[in-house]
Parts: structure tokens; sequence; C-alpha cells
């Protein structure tokens, strides 16, 4: 018998009872009325004789009838409608090891966003999916917990002109017919089953590579994802092989609520990292690490998630070492202490643990950047403790001993304290592990990272502050980073006069780059800076309406929401905005703006 899966509080499934173990979608995609409709063919495993019963997450699906693999109805009833978790779909199984949902979707389902014509840049109707956390049930019949894995095949029928794409074995073509077969032979949990449909074309940038973009996208995008076949092999050479076939990218409308989601064999990628410089590309570097931590082993819960994302996190900074070199990586680690200080200081003391608590929650209201930045801070740490050539042997075993299965927080901490920490002579009360794990806040035995280019960015801070005009400052060669560490920098009191000036020399309003443009508005909202200059406050305007990238806007609408005219002002630009955010948007910037 398997090993029991975890109980989880978002998901109405009983996978100890009888589990999913494959899936095969058939599907018609309707863009007028906003439908997926067909079937989820799902093959069960008993893990008990007593086992009879089937329980899938459902949010809103239209479940017309179920059937056993002959054909024969199987009676079937739907639990109370919960607005978060959805309700769920109890079939009366018997012995069966296959039955058929037939069902249809809502056209509010909340994975899916359908974009008319002019939402896209090659002015035709556009699908994506997007399940995580818990979203996947909006548009599958499912087991909807990370702890339940599944191969799946699909056949997906769309309109003759568009191309569908999944998390699987891909066309790089389209069909005349717009039928399209898919499969993923290796189990993933229901949240990394995606789709997509659109005007797209793809591009080989690599042995096992690519790029998929709408026609006038894609060329950039081929260029600006040139590292990905390197990143690869760095990561390869760290924790082990890729085993998921092929790596390609899809650069989706801007209104992908992400930066990327790390869709096995396709990550979905923001169009804003698409800087036409090469300088936001880490974030494929931190997609990719998820094939490792998160796709191959993954959290078991929601409270878990600090296991895919400190993880990734770490391991994305590695592969940027491997590639960029230790400088350029310090910068990055700086920037994420920089964030982790701030989401320490503005979320709720419990919400800073790792091991989160989110039971009666959407996780989608979890916190944003604390399993991320805390979560890698503490495995940098044990890295400095135990020395990293043991720490990447560990990495690289662990990965190897739990690939395709998931983990929680209590047995990943006995692993590594009979497996590192002991072998290695350091105790969990040297790390203060419990502190870490279920503790508000940051350790005082947090590491630090030196970086002689953030020094410099300092001293052309203070020269600015001290009265130097913009164009006499040091910044040849300035990266990214660079500039992103210099806009948080600037003091909210320096002065309209010093904001105008600096804006004027360096285009902040109006920089293509996402962390640079974020920052700066940050700054001119917080120091008032906005309500002075008409042309900040339509850059405002312009970037929270073309943006949906939900970390970035979010941050945004914050700063607006902080004094009663900034409010006033989000409130009206939301208005004209919110039909083209997705869902995940939505919700985000709704409860920030106390809307609906």
């Amino acid at each position: 018998m398997p090993r029991s899966f975890a109980d989880d509080p978002h998901s109405a499934s009983r996978p100890n009872e009888v589990a999913v173990t494959h899936v095969t979608l058939d599907l018609d995609v309707d863009f007028e009325g906003r439908r997926l409709t067909g079937s989820a063919t799902l093959d069960l495993e008993h893990r008990g004789p007593a086992a009879t019963r089937l329980v899938l997450d459902t949010w809103q699906l239209d479940v017309q009838r179920v059937t056993g693999a002959d054909g024969a109805e199987l009676a079937f009833t739907r639990g109370e409608h919960d607005p978060v978790l959805g309700s769920a779909l109890t079939v009366e199984v018997g012995s069966a090891s296959r039955v058929v949902v037939h069902y249809a979707t809502s056209p509010e389902a909340r994975a899916l966003q359908w974009l008319e014509p002019e939402q896209t840049a090659s002015g035709k109707s556009f699908l994506f999916s997007q399940n995580q956390p818990i979203l996947a049930r909006t548009w599958i019949p499912c087991q909807d917990s990370p702890a339940v894995r599944m191969t799946y095949d699909a056949t997906i029928r769309v309109p003759s002109d568009l191309l569908a794409l999944m998390s699987a074995e891909n066309p790089t073509a389209h069909r005349e017919d717009g039928t399209y077969s898919f499969a993923m032979p290796q189990p993933v949990p229901a949240y990394l089953i995606a789709l997509a449909v659109g005007d797209l074309e793809f591009r080989d940038i690599g042995a096992r590579s690519g790029v998929y973009a709408e026609p006038s996208v894609v060329e950039g995008a081929a260029w600006e994802f040139a590292d990905t076949e390197q990143m690869i092999e760095a990561a390869e050479r760290l924790y082990g092989p890729y085993r998921w076939g092929r790596y390609d990218i899809l650069v989706l409308p801007p209104s992908f609520p992400y930066g990327g989601m790390e869709n096995p064999r396709l990550t979905f990628a923001t169009p804003t990292v698409l800087a036409g410089d090469r300088s936001l590309v880490t974030l494929i570097a931190h997609e990719l690490a998820h094939s490792w931590s998160g796709n191959l082993v993954t959290n078991s819960t929601w409270n878990d998630i600090w296991l895919n994302e400190g993880f990734t996190v770490y391991f994305e900074t590695r592969i940027d070492e491997e590639l960029y070199g230790a400088d350029y990586t310090s910068m990055i680690l700086r920037l994420g202490r920089q964030d982790l200080e701030r989401a320490v200081r503005d979320e709720a003391p419990r919400d800073t643990w790792l091991e989160l608590d989110l039971a009666g929650r959407d996780p989608d209201d979890g916190p944003t950047k604390i399993p991320y930045e805390k979560g890698s801070l503490l495995l940098r740490l044990i890295e400095a403790r135990v020395g990293r050539a043991r720490f990447d042997a560990f990495l690289l075993d662990y990965f190897d001993r739990f690939a395709f299965e998931s983990m929680d927080t209590p047995t990943f901490l006995a692993h590594l304290t009979s497996e590192l920490l002991e072998p290695a002579g350091v105790s969990a009360d040297e790390l203060q592990l419990e502190a870490w794990i279920h503790g508000p806040g940051v350790p005082d035995n947090a590491p630090d990272f030196e970086s002689d280019a953030f020094d410099r960015v300092d001293e052309q801070v203070a020269a600015l502050v001290g009265g130097a005009a913009p164009d006499s400052l040091e910044l040849d060669a300035w990266v990214s980073q660079q500039w992103v560490a210099f806009v948080r920098a600037l003091p909210l009191d320096v002065g309209h006069d010093v904001l105008r000036a600096v804006d004027e020399q360096f285009g902040f309003s109006t920089s293509g780059n996402i962390e640079i443009a974020t920052a700066w508005l940050e700054l001119a909202v917080a120091s008032g800076h906005v309500w002075e200059q008409p042309a900040v406050d339509g850059a405002l305007a312009d970037f929270l309406t073309r943006h949906g990238r939900a970390l970035y806007v979010r941050r945004v609408y914050t700063a607006l929401a902080a004094s009663d005219r900034g409010l006033a002002r989000a409130r009206e630009i939301y208005a004209a905005a919110r039909p083209g955010y997705h869902s995940v948007t939505r919700s985000i910037v709704d409860r920030l703006l106390g809307e609906g």
C-alpha cells in the first residue's frame, strides 16, 4: 500500500479511500460561450476493500452525468457550494476502476481567462488556465490537492486558426482541423495541468527548449530567453537530470497574473519579463528550478508551500551564480532580503512563519514573499553551517529520493536532521530551526550578503541627496538590479524637484523594466510626487491598466490605498482596468480597495 496522503484543508477529496491515478480529457473550447464542454475519464485506485465512493473537487461545474467504463450511469451527489472551495462531487463507484464525468465549465471558471481579440497582440481570441493553488477544480473534476499526482492525456478541439498547448507533449504548428492530442506521462498534481489556446508560433532556442508566443512577440521572446539551454545544463550540474523531456516557454498576454507558472514542459511567462535587455531572465531560472523543487518534489498542502518556493528561490540563485557570477547573485539576494523585510512588516505575525496555517482561507490570500524569501534564507543559513559541497549532495539525494512524491514540513525536518544536520555535527538549536519554521519574522542568525555593486548605489544616492545633479552621477554599466536598489534607496522627503530631475534623466516613469517601474511608482505615490506631476499620474494609470501581473499591481495599489486621495484615484483607475485582469488579480485588488 502506498503511503497515506496528507489531510488537505483545501480539498474535499478522500484519496486515502479512492485515488485518481490518470485523467483523460476530451474537451471542446467554446470562445463564444466561454465554456469547455466534454468529459474527464478518471482511472482509480481503491485503497481498501470498503472504498466504494470517489470524492472529487468541483467549482460550478455543470455535471450532466457520470458513467462507468461500460457507459452505465453511476449515482452521484453534489455537496453544498463554498465560494472558495466549491463543492464535493461524490460518486458511487463500487469497485469500478474507471469512471467518466460528462460536464461543462461555467463562464465564471476562475482558472480560465477568456481574452477578446482586442486584448491580444494578434487580434485573435485567447484562452489560458491558471490552476495554482486550488483552481483546477473550476475546469476539471479532480482531487485538487498537491499531494495527489496523476498522469494525463487530452484531446482538445479549438477554432482552426488557433493553436492549443498543454503542460504535456506539445505540437509546434497548427492543425487544419483544430484537434490536438496531448500526453503527460509523468504524474503531476492537478494544479500543474495547464491549457492555452491562441494565435501562437514556435521558435527553437536550444536542443530541448523553445518559445511559443503570438507572432509579433515570438522573435523578441526567443532572443530574450537565449540562455535557457545553459540554465538547464547548470541546473542539471547542481541537482541531477531534468526529468520532463522538453522545457518550453509560452509568453502569455499581459493579463497573466504571475511572473511565471512552472507548468511541466511548458512554463507560462508574463510578457513583462521581455525587457529587451535580458535583465529579467532570472524569472526563467526560477520557473526552471521548479522542475525539481515543486514539480518533482511537491508540497503536500499549501501550508507547506515554502518547500516549493523557498527551495526554488535558493535553486534559482544558484543557477544565476553558475551563469552570471557571485557578484550578480549577491544583488539578487540583497533585493530579496529587502522584499522579506517588507513582507515581515506588512504581514500578520502568524503569516510570517514558514509552516503556514491557511485552513479556512483561500490559499491565494496567504503571504506573498515569506515562503519564497524566508525559506530561501533558511537554506542559505544551512548551507553556510554545513558547507556548500555537503548541502549540494544532500539536495541532489533529496530530489532523487522523493522524486514524484509530496513532502510536508515535519517529514522534511526529520529527513534534514537525520541525513544532513546530525552527520555534519550541526544541531537544530544552533540553527534556531524552530524559530525559523514556527516563529514570526526573521531570526537573528540570518545570513547577510555583501554587494560592492550596491555599495556603489548607496554612494550615488548619498551624492544625489547631498545636492549632486542627476547627470553628474557615476552610473556607467549599471544593471537593472542596481537601478531598482537606487530607486528604493531614495528618501521619501528628497523633494519633488529632485524626483522630477531623476525621472527626466533616467526615464523611470516610462521604464520597460517592471521592477524599476514598480519601485518608482511606489515612491512617487508614497512621496506625493505623483500629484505634482501629471505625466507621472498618467504613467501610473497606464501601468495599472496595461499590466495584470498581480505582485506588481498589488504593490502600486497598496501604496495608493494608504491615503484617501490615493484610494480615490486607485478606484478610478481600477474601474477601467479591472475587466482586463485575471480573476486572481481582481480578487487581490478587490480586497485591497474594498470593492465587491
